[in-house]
């Protein structure tokens, strides 16, 4: 993804949510073969977070693959106290997410798989809006896709070549 900050897991404590879980099937001449595929987010809820899919004939192995997999897809979010910076929009496929920063003590107000992203990275107040396709994998990487746009006024005041002060007094 463009824009995006990866991180390196030193020493970090990462919790992880399951997505969702998928039952595959391969119809071949003996019949049909299962397998699973799973959607896991991981976070350390200060503002790191990723995912990662996997897949395997049993469920628990899907879920430790996708588990290894987020955890070399780690990005840096930038939070706002306990919510995001500004507005952003994100889309990925045929889903869109629209996420809006929230007074404290709002809580999460989000669905399903968005509610696992946002949890993850540690934001706890915030108005999220997923539109689109409801496909957990698509939504998932749509809220990375618009968290990733976010930027701090440290990015801003360094992009523009000015100081903080200025950033905020015009």
């Amino acid at each position: 993804m463009k824009n995006s900050r990866k991180v390196k897991p030193s020493g970090i404590e990462l919790i992880d949510r399951l997505v969702a879980v998928n039952r595959v099937t391969n119809v071949n001449k003996g019949g049909r073969t299962f397998s699973f595929s799973a959607i896991v987010v991981v976070g350390d809820e200060n503002g790191t977070a990723g995912f990662g899919s996997g897949k395997s004939k049993g469920v628990s192995e899907a879920i430790a693959k996708a588990v290894d997999d987020a955890k070399k897809n780690l990005y840096h979010i930038p939070l706002l106290k306990s919510t995001i910076p500004h507005e952003e929009n994100g889309k990925f496929s045929g889903s869109r997410v629209f996420l809006r920063p929230a007074s404290s003590g709002t809580g999460v107000i989000a669905g399903g798989a968005m509610r696992a992203v946002l949890e993850s990275v540690g934001v706890q107040d915030v108005l999220a809006k997923s539109k689109g396709s409801s496909n957990p994998q698509n939504v998932v990487k749509a809220t990375f896709d618009a968290l990733l746009k976010l930027r701090d006024a440290k990015q801003i005041a360094k992009t523009r070549g000015i100081s903080l002060d200025q950033v905020f007094n015009g």
